[in-house]
């Protein structure tokens, strides 16, 4: 634990005090996690996110199991589909407990129990009829109270003052029911049950769709976050400064708005807000090798997965810093981890408990799954390769096309083994195989603690910081530069709190030059360079990459707009982008002499969310 020190005296008695009370206050958690038989080598940040979230506990609420207990259960509860249980539970076993590949938090924490839901979430359509509704307000709150998140598509709902035809009501518009499923989420939170994300998306055409833009603004939305589906038309306008039109559900035009103004409100609004995202629709369609079946408007909540409606969100990712021997990638290590992973998340699928026969039907048909991967901050630095430079766009090339070709490879055997997805005669794809998509890379939060590494494909958010841990603040370093500064001879408890306190490496005296380039944080990367790195991974991943630009506080309007554009010419599916700022941040860098602090679950991405996936 780190408290202040000066000439051996606490400079504040409060700072004892208030740490005394957290330590009163956090008792049973804090027993419960320091009494581990932590062989596994867990951080403690790794240790609280187990015994607060996935490991099994008692009426009394006292854990019953080990971190190496619950992968067991894992691996046994998802091995129960094959013929050969036995050899399967044991490679299942081995890949989770040397932390090689993780599925999803409810994988972890439901597999084998009582609680059968799976899948880390789903995409449901909001339809445009009221009747219709309870049943999607039925279905969501089954999956919120499984500890699920739900994206939804909005862009069916009637625009505000549409006057019903049964009884010449008012309709209420889009932005309404934001409030009505954040208090549905908000409900599921105050019994215990877990966070409830949820994602909302709404076409660019749709006439309320400046007041859909700020309602988390508006309406103070603690667990909706919110997404634009953007057109390349309405680029294409923005482009030329041309005008766009607003249309109803049925096509007829309404009403015409310039395109480059309301690109100037919505990045007006994520820039002093975080939201809303953007997902880029036409290439995400364009891209569906299930056409026939429908249009893609919507993503799962942390946009790696664009989904039709009634889809499942089936997420599991490969640890790239443990694929390496020595200074090179373990090509052999990585294929077979690749292999076993598509094996794993398809079982998945099949053991999952689905909140009805709707939703499991269409699951079942399409047999989506989201491979994706983590540690790749950490697999640059260790290789001593800068972010986004030209080495890096190279090697992120080389690992993706690898890992796509032999997941692949992998689903086509599958198919031959279990039979092929029964929609496969309705798709695009040339060759018969078990899943329609396979890759998808997520922002990892709580999987990649468990697995000491950075989060999904982002960079590293800090180097030295301090970590709130049940109430208590506690010293970390990332164990990769840590590692470089003993080989190298320049560790210093003294050279790491000047890097907590000024949020950075850079300028650091006693860190060499080069090892500050390689060390850069998130905000320090440039944001073409953010782009170019999402561009790469996108090409060769199926479904979609989710990806937080995390821009410095004296970013402006105009690098939101930039990033947003250059996202589009690349081919990215979608984009979050962020500014720093004091207000609801899970990771603040330091400033005024203060150490930067991170909260329990942050790992990287979107500074003012966390990500429990």
């Amino acid at each position: 634990m780190f408290l202040k020190s000066k000439n051996g005296k606490l400079e504040d008695f409060e700072v004892l005090k208030n740490s005394v009370e957290r330590i009163k206050n956090n008792s049973n958690q804090l027993k419960q996690v320091l009494s581990f038989n932590n062989d596994l080598g867990f951080s403690l940040q790794a240790l609280s996110i187990l015994e607060k979230d996935l490991l099994q506990k008692n009426r009394k609420g006292s854990v019953i199991e080990s971190p190496e207990d619950m992968f067991a259960r894992v691996a046994k509860c998802v091995a129960s589909v094959e013929k050969k249980k036995k050899k399967w539970e044991s490679e299942f076993f081995g890949m989770l407990r040397n932390r090689e590949f993780l599925p999803n938090s409810r994988t972890l924490a439901n597999a084998g129990t009582k609680k059968k839901q799976l899948c880390a979430s789903y995409v449901l359509e909001l339809p445009s009829s009221l009747n219709e509704m309870d049943q999607v307000l039925k279905d969501s709150a089954k999956i919120f109270h499984s500890g699920g998140g739900v994206g939804f598509s909005f862009s069916k709902i009637k625009p505000m003052e549409c006057v019903l035809n049964t009884n010449s009501r008012i309709f209420s518009g889009p932005a309404s029911f934001v409030h009505l499923f954040d208090k549905a989420a908000e409900k599921v939170k105050e019994k215990g049950l877990g966070n409830a994300p949820i994602r909302g998306a709404l076409r660019i055409d749709h006439p309320d769709i400046l007041d859909f833009a700020r309602a988390k603004e508006v309406w103070g939305s603690k667990n909706l976050h919110f997404s634009v589906a953007i057109s390349d038309d309405f680029m294409k306008a923005v482009v030329n400064d041309e005008g766009y039109w607003l249309k109803s559900g049925d096509g007829k035009k309404l009403k015409q708005l310039r395109a480059r103004e309301v690109y100037d409100y919505l990045c007006t609004s994520s820039w002093e807000t975080g939201n809303p995202e953007m997902l880029f629709v036409d290439e995400i369609n364009r891209k569906n090798n299930l056409k026939k079946l429908g249009r893609i408007n919507s993503s799962e909540p942390c946009g790696e997965l664009n989904l039709l409606s009634d889809e499942a969100s089936c997420l599991g990712a490969i640890n790239l810093s443990r694929m390496l021997k020595g200074k090179h990638i373990n090509w052999v290590k990585l294929g077979k981890v690749t292999r076993l992973g598509v094996r794993f998340l398809d079982n998945v699928l099949a053991v999952n408990q689905y909140p009805n026969n709707r939703i499991k039907n269409k699951v079942l048909s399409n047999r989506k799954i989201g491979l994706g991967i983590m540690g790749w901050a950490d697999l640059l630095a260790t290789l001593n390769i800068s972010y986004g430079s030209p080495k890096s766009l190279k090697l992120a090339k080389d690992i993706m096309k690898f890992v796509r070709k032999n997941s692949e490879e992998e689903s086509v055997i599958l198919a031959r083994e279990k039979g092929a997805f029964p929609n496969f005669n309705k798709s695009s794809l040339k060759k018969e195989r078990r899943n329609a998509n396979l890759l998808a890379i997520a922002p990892t939060g709580n999987i990649s603690v468990l697995a000491g590494c950075s989060s999904g494909i982002e960079p590293l958010f800090g180097v030295a910081y301090l970590r709130e841990v049940l109430g208590l603040k506690f010293f970390e370093v990332n164990e990769t530069f840590a590692k470089r500064a003993r080989f190298n001879g320049f560790y210093d408890r003294q050279m790491l709190e000047r890097i907590s306190k000024k949020g950075s490496v850079k300028g650091v005296k006693g860190v060499p030059g080069h090892v500050q380039e390689v060390f850069s944080n998130s905000m320090e990367v440039e944001l073409e360079k953010h782009i170019d790195m999402q561009a790469v991974f996108q090409s060769y991943v199926d479904n979609a990459v989710s990806k937080t630009i995390n821009l410095p506080l004296e970013a402006n309007i105009g690098d939101v707009k930039r990033a947003y554009m250059l996202a589009w010419k690349q081919g990215c599916k979608s984009l979050s982008v962020h500014k720093e700022n004091n207000s609801n941040l899970h990771y603040s860098r330091g400033q005024n002499k203060e150490h930067s602090v991170a909260s329990l679950n942050f790992c990287g991405g979107h500074l003012n969310r966390n990500c429990e996936y």
